[in-house]
């Protein structure tokens, strides 16, 4: 446990160090960008938002899973997450659209762009975009949440290197269009990426299965295991990037009736090291059990003139029914 400790503090410590970073970084683009009139430098600073906010988001979780969950919210506050990811995804997505206008606009009505400055912002803004993807780089392979933030200042950079080519263009041939069309190139992957963002944040708000993960496959792996005759009404969703739930009911075959537990346990198991599935919710039951149960009833049942007199024996003498039959028993209880 010390060393799980351990290891989240050291990613927290380089988290911070690349969120830092990074701010450093939007604060340079969109100062410089309002300075020089580059769009394509405040198109990339628009980029490195989306990513900072994906920045301080996985941090955030790795915060929140601490928190214990309290009688109102059983889940804690992992839900937060994919809330604010949601808000994340919905502002960006405004944001390029506000990029495709000015894009548009400076088409018809090219503006003078100071070349030389934007040059050198997007070369400090690749430069620490390279010093906190390294930082993060050790850590990418053991963590998806750090991979994920890894990638995203892979792709600043690249942003970046494209902002760079377009000011050395400019500085040598004063085609300040270009800008422009730099701009609509990140604007581009800034809507795909927004999208995205708020495509996955949808469909875990809505409670859908989670992505790449099929309800059939998985009735079917459970089914395989030993004792499990069916499983039925299942249930999958993500509660947040990290942890994900289960719920079904399970038909136990007869003959395994006293090895429920067992059967049960076995299958959160299973659950666990195929679909990393940690939260489950199981209910065993015995269908054929009860089935056998209520055809005994009805072939013990009496002919109908007998009907009252069944009854008023019933309810007189129960301790005798239960001793002679378990179907009765079974019946009664239903």
């Amino acid at each position: 446990m010390h060393a799980e400790t351990q290891l989240d503090r050291s990613i927290t410590g380089r988290f911070k160090y690349a969120i830092i970073l990074t701010t450093l970084t939007l604060v340079a683009e969109v100062a410089g960008g309002i300075w020089t009139h580059s769009l394509a430098l405040l198109s990339d600073a628009a980029h490195v938002f989306l990513d900072l906010f994906a920045l301080v988001l996985s941090l955030a979780a790795i915060r929140l899973a601490a928190y214990p969950a309290s009688d109102t919210r059983t889940f804690g506050w992992h839900r937060t997450e994919v809330f604010a990811s949601f808000i994340n995804g919905a502002t960006v997505f405004l944001m390029a659209l506000g990029i495709f206008y000015e894009a548009w606009e400076r088409l018809h009505n090219p503006v003078a762009v100071k070349s030389l400055p934007m040059l050198i912002i997007a070369a400090v803004g690749l430069v620490m975009n390279l010093i906190a993807a390294s930082a993060l780089h050790s850590h990418s392979h053991d963590d998806l949440n750090v991979h994920s933030a890894f990638l995203h200042v892979i792709g600043d950079a690249a942003a970046s290197v494209g902002v760079i080519i377009g000011g050395v263009i400019i500085y040598y041939t004063n085609w300040y269009i270009l800008d422009a069309l730099i701009s609509i190139g990140i604007g581009c992957v800034i809507f795909w990426g927004s999208l995205r963002v708020i495509r996955e944040s949808t469909h875990i708000l809505l409670e859908g299965v989670p992505r790449g993960m099929s309800t059939q496959v998985v009735a079917e792996t459970l089914g395989g295991i030993e004792g499990v005759s069916t499983v039925h009404h299942l249930n999958i969703w993500t509660i947040c990037s990290h942890i994900l739930a289960l719920s079904a009911h399970v038909d136990v075959k007869p003959e395994y009736k006293e090895r429920q537990a067992e059967v049960l346990r076995r299958i959160e198991e299973l659950l666990f090291e195929r679909f990393h599935i940690s939260h489950t919710t199981l209910q065993a039951e015995c269908t054929r059990c009860a089935e056998t149960a209520v055809i005994k009833e009805l072939r013990h049942r009496p002919r109908h003139g007998q009907h009252h007199d069944h009854h008023s024996h019933g309810h007189g003498h129960g301790h005798q029914c239960h001793g002679h039959n378990h179907g009765h028993d079974h019946h009664h209880h239903h």
